[in-house]
């Protein structure tokens, strides 16, 4: 088995996050570093380590869903020693890591899971998983800035998609609620999206002329609760572990 995949399947990581450990010279196979990707070893009889630690498989799947705050990173680690959501879960016997992003000054719903075909399977665009937010917005969008967000934006360059401006998939927007403050109008809005750029729903918003105030993610795929408050977490039903993986097309 590859390595990442072994890393994967053993819950300690995704495979996109195992490839980096492996770059980074944090593997040992049978007590000597492997830093090439594509090593293969067998979880059965070869000792693979990951921090001097050994990588047991077959561990126990967990499924957890975290309300994140504002204010937390969204990995295990932060070189900055900003807060991240791991601290959020407290002290678990069981390795698990977040499945996507959810940035530092957004809030709402995160999964966690060491089940690692899972985790690239909702991460990877070809199974487009819809991630619902609502995104309180300055001003009214009228019908036309509406209608841009729903047939697609186009967005320039970043740092992790370099090159020129590429439009946003086909989104789903509807207008919640509309308000006046005394610093001007705001709108609440609601928008699918089913690809995962980087502040893509702040970008989609500024493009069009309405920055946003507030965003928070209320659902990933058929997972959702409204009852979980900031900072809270809890196990997925089996039936939502069911559906998520039957979304994905992974046998239940």
């Amino acid at each position: 088995m590859r390595l990442q995949k072994l890393l994967s399947a053993a819950g300690v990581a995704s495979r996109r996050a195992a490839e980096q450990l492996i770059r980074a010279g944090r593997v040992s196979v049978n007590g000597h570093v492997v830093q090439t990707l594509g090593t293969r070893a067998d979880p059965e009889q070869d000792d693979v380590r990951v921090d001097g630690q050994r990588v047991r498989s077959r561990a126990a799947h967990r499924y957890l869903l975290l309300y994140k705050p504002v204010g937390y990173v969204t990995t295990r680690r932060d070189p900055q020693h900003r807060p991240t959501v791991m601290a959020l879960l407290g002290q678990l016997p069981t390795y698990v890591y977040p499945v996507g992003r959810l940035d530092y000054d957004s809030e709402g719903l995160l999964l966690f899971t060491n089940d690692g075909e899972l985790a690239a399977r909702l991460m990877h665009p070809r199974h487009e998983i819809p991630r619902v937010y609502e995104a309180r917005v300055w001003g009214v969008p009228a019908a036309t800035a509406l209608n841009e967000l729903a047939r697609g934006v186009p967005l320039g360059a970043s740092r992790r998609a370099p090159g020129p401006a590429r439009r946003t998939a086909p989104a789903r927007v509807r207008v919640l609620h509309r308000s006046r403050t005394r610093r001007g109008d705001q709108s609440l809005l609601e928008i699918a999206i089913r690809e995962g750029r980087q502040r893509q729903v702040r970008s989609m918003c500024q493009a069009v002329g309405h920055p946003v105030i507030t965003l928070k993610r209320t659902r990933i795929g058929p997972i959702a609760d409204r009852r979980l408050k900031p900072g809270a977490w809890r196990e997925l039903t089996t039936a939502e572990v069911r559906e998520l993986r039957r979304t994905v097309d992974l046998d239940t």
